[in-house]
Formats: structure tokens, C-alpha cells, sequence
């Protein structure tokens, strides 16, 4: 299997895993949706993907310049109308340490904007999708 290929495989109830570069990507379906809870929700894991690349932007950004990242977190939250399935806003707020440097607050912001999963929501691929 290439590294631009995904092998999914369906091990039963509502679980569909995901292989790539070596790693099973769990995934199953809560209760109330007829699955067993035993992993994330494949939306769930995209919302973490998101939230996940912007936080290694910012640890990044933060090793390059030698800034410590002790107690540097970050909260991403989702909006939906009620109703929707869809989310209209995404919020990540980047919670920093004492001492952070001021002069790259604005900096740091920047450089988690520049995550590649919200690059790709912005400017996103052709789908096809086949039947063989």
C-alpha cells in the first residue's frame, strides 16, 4: 500500500478502521446511533485532526525559537444552528503560558492558521468515488 492510499476494512457492528502508515484508525458509532462506543466517530476524528494540526503548528513554531511549551494548550470549539449537522464556526483558542513572549503572540496565532487539514477544508480536493 502506497502513503496515498487507505486501506478501510469493516470488523463488525458499526466499527470501520482505517490503516495507513502502519497505524489502525479505529472508528465506531455512539450508542444512540447504533453503535457500541468503543472508538470515535469518524467526524470525531476529523474535528481532533483539526484541532490537532493547529496544536502542531504551534509546537512547532514554539521549538523553533526555543520557547517552552509547559502548560501551552489549546481549546478548539464547534458552533451548529440547532438543528444542522453542520458546523457554521470553528473556534480555536491558543492558551498560553506565563512568560510567553509578547512579540510573537500574534506570530504563534499565524502559524496554527497555517494548518494543512484547515488548508485543505479551504481549498478542498476533487472526490470521485467508484464501485467495482
Amino acid at each position: 500500500m502506497s502513503d496515498r492510499e487507505i486501506q478501510v476494512t469493516l470488523p463488525g457492528g458499526s466499527r470501520v478502521d482505517a490503516q495507513y502508515h502502519g497505524f489502525t484508525m479505529a472508528t465506531d458509532q455512539p450508542v444512540h446511533a447504533g453503535g457500541t462506543n468503543t472508538a470515535p466517530a469518524p467526524f470525531d476524528l476529523f474535528l481532533g485532526s483539526l484541532a490537532t494540526c493547529a496544536g502542531y503548528y504551534v509546537l512547532i513554531f514554539c521549538q523553533e525559537r526555543k520557547i517552552p511549551t509547559e502548560g501551552l494548550t489549546l481549546t478548539m470549539s464547534m458552533e451548529k444552528p440547532q438543528g444542522s449537522k453542520l458546523y457554521t464556526k470553528i473556534a480555536i483558542a491558543i492558551h498560553l503560558p506565563a512568560g510567553f513572549p509578547e512579540k510573537y503572540r500574534a506570530a504563534v496565532i499565524k502559524a496554527a492558521d497555517t494548518c494543512a487539514v484547515k488548508a485543505h477544508i479551504l481549498n478542498p480536493p476533487a472526490f470521485t468515488i467508484t464501485a467495482d
